[in-house]
């Protein structure tokens, strides 16, 4: 990695931002002293119970904390956090002041709506009290397939405000990727949207919003949020009848530990697993991100580039708590041209964007340099998940996009309703690594004999228990699956799937996923080091690499999506492998190149390695309703170079 940094924090960020004035705090209620980034996350992870009390102070969280911060603190898992609290989600994002922008909604037809504080609390209170009438209460599951409007935040949080359970999904999920993922949590009510539009094309749901009612027995009854012409039907009820009602506050008080979300892991490698979050730890990660990590509080705007199926979403809303403007945006990203959400930043002077890697590379590509034709007068950071982001986008970000800006990559998941490694409001950045380690999250990198790597590539691990740990799995009374899904591979230290290391600044570099690494010769070679170097070439969009079994041993296959019109021809080729052994080491070349119109990917936008493995392979790919586009796997079929 380059060795001088592309941004540095300015005087402000050193010691006005809220990472400095919780770090002034901190030493305070530690008794020591704490100059730097690293002496704070040394002593997050050196005592938790103090870091995460001190947290819920900070934050101001609603709620009665207890004495007990946390009981058997070193067993992961079965740490339990706040023991005696008694809180509520609704309650905690709902407190803004009556006359502030809560929400702002634009979508890709040119639909703009907006709504406050008060409005969004009044019509919050009218559904739950509807809903309680349908018989919800604490603990009942409430099932959404719906798209990124303001009348979902408003689902979720009369769902959240009564103690039920909110879990989501996109309406482009087919009827069976749904029925995968609602009909194991047997929800009370069915939410659901009577169409949507993507890429200038409306799609109509009803039909598949009967299908699925049939196949879930559990639903009493269906909730539509309209945004075409049609009624509800086929006696469903309209959200809009059910929101003009006022109604009295009411929050149901909840354990820390009770369940808040149902997740979906993607389900590409199986049946999806129901990711149980609590109410207590979703709420105090998400206050500890925005506000310590992303500087966010009162003034903000937030945009971050999501569907409901995708935990960025929860994480999105989640900003209601720390007195933030939450922006969403439905449709695509491209229409009616590339410069949608350009606008969107500029007119509705966002300070905050969040988008992933697929989204500036496709910028990059098409030649297109947003400070060419836009200011982001406000915009001080852009955050990027989804993937590694490469070296050559953050420079390319800093030439093209906005200099002054803040860019942060960031890792985690759906898994931990966080993350392990994001940005730091008071460190550089530097080309291609995450700023840091999250704060309270003991984040290693081990080899396959559970030694930490001081430095070089490795396993990324948890050594500690941190409270948005799921609670479990649905459907899961023994908690054999969770244990099977984070803690087979190294006893008691949650393992979370991807490869990465630690880097001279105190950085971090994730290189994949560690189930789509690759063995060549005895070196571990994450895809992400591949892709790097082949998406900077500018005939290619984006590249997929794989292994595959050939004559009794294994041979590495880059798929690439060119250029429209371009042909991948012996010349090309030659560039491609000359980049990457230039670049990398002869062991990153792959034995094969092929040209796909297409590559396979989750609805969240993550290329699937392992899918397109499999397909090559002749075995089977579960669950591929939860792909975006699964057509593209077609292609790998019947590849004659690889037979």
């Amino acid at each position: 990695m380059a060795d001088e940094p592309l941004w540095r924090p300015n005087e402000r960020a050193l010691s006005q931002s809220r990472l400095a004035q919780f770090q002034r705090e901190a030493a305070q209620e530690f008794g020591i002293s704490i100059d730097d980034y690293a002496t704070l996350h040394r002593h997050s992870v050196a005592y938790p119970a103090q870091f995460w009390s001190t947290l819920w102070d900070f934050t101001n969280v609603i709620g009665g904390k207890g004495d007990a911060i946390v009981v058997n603190p070193n067993a992961m898992p079965g740490a339990r956090w706040f023991p005696q609290a008694r809180l509520n989600f609704a309650e905690n994002l709902l407190r803004g002041h009556s006359t502030k922008v809560a929400l702002i909604y634009r979508d890709e037809r040119g639909v703009r709506s907006e709504l406050t504080m008060g409005a969004l609390r009044r019509q919050v209170f009218s559904l739950a009290q509807h809903m309680r009438r349908f018989g919800v209460s604490a603990g009942d599951r409430v099932a959404a397939m719906v798209p990124n409007c303001i009348e979902t935040v408003i689902a979720m949080l009369a769902t959240t405000s009564l103690g039920a359970v909110w879990s989501s999904c996109s309406p482009d999920f087919g009827s069976d990727a749904v029925v995968d993922r609602f009909g194991q949590i047997e929800p009370e009510i069915l939410m659901a949207c009577d169409g949507y539009s993507y890429n200038g094309r409306w799609y109509d749901l009803k039909e598949k919003v009967r299908n699925v009612r049939r196949r879930l027995p559990s639903v009493s009854q269906v909730i539509v949020i309209q945004l075409g012409d049609g009624g509800a039907g086929d006696g469903n009820v309209a959200l809009d009848e059910l929101i003009a009602d006022r109604a009295r506050p009411s929050f149901t008080p909840r354990a820390f530990d009770d369940p808040l979300y149902i997740m979906f892991s993607s389900g590409t490698t199986g049946p999806p697993k129901c990711i149980v979050h609590s109410v207590g730890g979703t709420l105090l990660q998400h206050l500890k991100e925005h506000q310590l990590h992303c500087d966010l509080g009162m003034g903000d705007r937030v945009l971050y580039f999501t569907t409901c199926g995708w935990m960025m979403w929860n994480w999105l809303v989640s900003a209601l708590a720390s007195d933030v403007t939450v922006c969403l945006y439905e449709g695509s990203p491209f229409q009616p041209n590339p410069e949608v959400i350009l606008r969107y930043i500029e007119e509705e002077a966002l300070t905050c964007y969040g988008t992933s890697p697929a989204y500036l590379s496709a910028l990059a590509k098409q030649g297109i340099s947003p400070r060419e034709r836009f200011e982001f007068a406000e915009l001080n950071q852009v955050l990027s998940t989804g993937s590694p982001l490469a070296p050559e986008l953050f420079e390319w970000f800093y030439a093209n996009f906005k200099p002054q800006a803040r860019l942060a990559s960031i890792s985690g998941g759906t898994d931990i309703m966080g993350c392990f490694a994001l940005g730091v409001p008071t460190l550089p950045v530097y080309a291609g690594e995450l700023q840091g380690p999250a704060l309270g999250m003991a984040v290693e990198f081990w080899d396959e004999h559970g030694v930490a790597h001081e430095t070089g590539k490795g396993e990324l691990v948890c050594t500690q228990p941190f409270p948005s740990m799921p609670v479990g799995f649905w459907n899961d009374p023994e908690g054999e699956k969770y244990h099977a899904a984070y803690f087979s591979k190294y006893e008691g230290v949650w393992h979370h799937g991807d490869f990465g290391e630690y880097t001279e600044h105190g950085g971090i570099i994730i290189h994949g996923r560690s189930d789509a690494v690759l063995n060549r010769g005895g070196v571990r070679i994450g895809t992400a080091e591949i892709y790097r170097q082949v998406e900077t070439l500018d005939a290619i969009m984006e590249s997929l690499a794989v292994a595959q079994n050939w004559q009794d041993d294994v041979r590495m296959v880059l798929f690439v999506k060119l250029r429209e019109g371009l042909i991948l021809d012996e010349s090309l080729s030659d560039e491609i492998r000359t980049t990457i052994r230039g670049n990398t080491s002869p062991r990153h070349v792959p034995d094969l190149i092929i040209q796909v119109p297409d590559l396979p990917r989750t609805r969240s936008g993550k290329l699937v390695e392992i899918a397109v493995r499999n397909v090559i392979h002749g075995e089977p790919v579960q669950n591929i309703d939860a792909l975006a586009n699964p057509e593209a796997l077609k292609y790998f079929e019947a590849l004659a170079e690889l037979k």
